[in-house]
């Protein structure tokens, strides 16, 4: 993988937006760019992200991987193992619930990860993961 990868952009939906700003700073420790009356942008762990005012919020479908069911519409980053283990016990501490506990996924597999599901105050499902192996990020 390039070490020169540009930040990634992702709009997506929230119900109030005030929620979603003091969520994704005082949770998940983003910074706030810009914003309006209708959209918030954050740095989402150096990527742009933006929360978008929204009177329809989509409920997720499930798929099951590894045992687990994984909401279909879902967005995250893919951490460091130390970043990772950092941001579980922060989320612990913070009473934060998961909607898919902290576990080790494909073990002792190609793309073996930490991986934990969380759900944001509107309802997105957000996935942080953590690869043994960098390498096998995109290994089959």
């Amino acid at each position: 993988m390039s070490k020169l990868l540009r930040p990634f952009h992702l709009a997506f939906p929230v119900r109030n937006l005030k929620e979603a700003k003091l969520w994704y700073c005082n949770t998940l420790g983003c910074k706030v760019g810009r914003e309006s009356v209708d959209w918030i942008d954050f740095n989402f762990f150096g990527h742009q992200v933006v929360a978008h005012l929204s009177k329809r919020m989509i409920n997720d479908d499930f798929n099951e991987v590894d045992g687990h069911n994984v909401p279909v519409r879902h967005f995250g980053i893919i951490l460091t193992q130390e970043k990772w283990e950092k941001l579980k016990v922060s989320l612990e501490q913070q009473h934060i619930s998961f909607i898919i506990d902290p576990n080790t996924r494909f073990e002792n597999l190609i793309g073996e990860q930490s991986t934990l599901f969380i759900k944001d105050p509107s309802g997105n499902a957000l996935e942080f993961k953590a690869f043994k192996d960098d390498s096998m990020i995109f290994s089959k």
